[in-house]
């Protein structure tokens, strides 16, 4: 019991120091989505009229639940870059021939991404004041469970597609087309309420929306204009752990089913 805590504890804190060593990635997950809100929200802040029943809410305001979910979104992309990165110098191998069981390796690698991608996430999380939002200490809990469930299930899946790359560039290219879609068809840039009802059908199809649309009923009070036409808090919950499962069990499998490519 002691050997596969300690693999477990080594490989997320490996995660952890590797990441915040290459101050690139730490800048390009963080500053990016913030300068996002910065832009886009003081641009659109007088053109965007919410198509909710006596909403009045500034772009900023409601861009800024997103911008958090892209934080935890690109943290996981760069975190999990180290999967094809550990291929590449072998220590991949090492580790999966190592007398500790892959799931170990498996959850190690998720949480340490997890664990980056909550803390960059509430560094922007305290700035929601500066959006309009009001935080409290039963905001900020229900906050923190919310975002590491959410983190859980992108790294998880992030890794999931790392695994099957040869290659940083591959990775990113599917990152572009594929993951952040994902945040896109969320309802983070804009509210599902005012799309195209074809559009309206693949942001509920979208496990993301369901995430962030929890986070949202947690940053805003019961009843606000702004929550209005969102999934109840009990399905946003409900899907998001499912996605969770579903993310964690696919990157199990893969690790199980196939030994690791050999290095390039």
């Amino acid at each position: 019991m002691r050997r596969p805590l300690a693999a477990l504890r080594a490989l997320l804190w490996r995660e952890v120091i590797r990441f915040l060593r290459e101050r690139n990635r730490v800048f390009g997950a963080l500053l990016q989505p913030i300068m996002f809100w910065a832009l886009f929200g003081s641009g659109l802040r007088a053109s965007f009229h919410p198509p909710v029943a006596g909403g009045s809410v500034a772009y900023d305001e409601y861009f800024f639940p997103g911008v958090v979910v892209m934080i935890l979104l690109f943290t996981a992309i760069f975190s999990t870059v180290s999967v094809i990165e550990d291929r590449r110098e072998g220590f991949l191998q090492s580790v999966l021939v190592a007398p500790v069981p892959r799931s170990i390796f498996v959850l190690g690698k998720v949480l340490g991404g997890t664990v980056l991608a909550v803390a960059q996430g509430l560094v922007l999380l305290v700035l929601a004041p500066l959006a309009g939002l009001r935080l409290t200490a039963t905001v900020l809990g229900e906050s923190f469970l919310i975002l590491v469930a959410v983190a859980f299930a992108l790294t998880a899946l992030s890794f999931c597609i790392a695994w099957r790359m040869e290659s940083t560039q591959g990775f990113h290219a599917v990152m572009t087309v594929f993951l952040m879609p994902l945040w896109l068809l969320s309802g983070a840039p804009f509210p599902s309420l005012g799309a195209p009802e074809w559009l309206r059908a693949i942001i509920r199809l979208n496990p993301v929306t369901y995430g962030l649309a929890a986070f949202r009923r947690v940053l805003y009070p019961a009843g606000a204009p702004i929550v209005e036409g969102l999934p109840s808090m009990g399905l946003s919950i409900l899907v998001t752990l499912v996605f969770c499962a579903l993310s964690f069990g696919g990157a199990l499998g893969l690790t199980f089913r196939a030994g690791p490519r050999a290095p390039a």
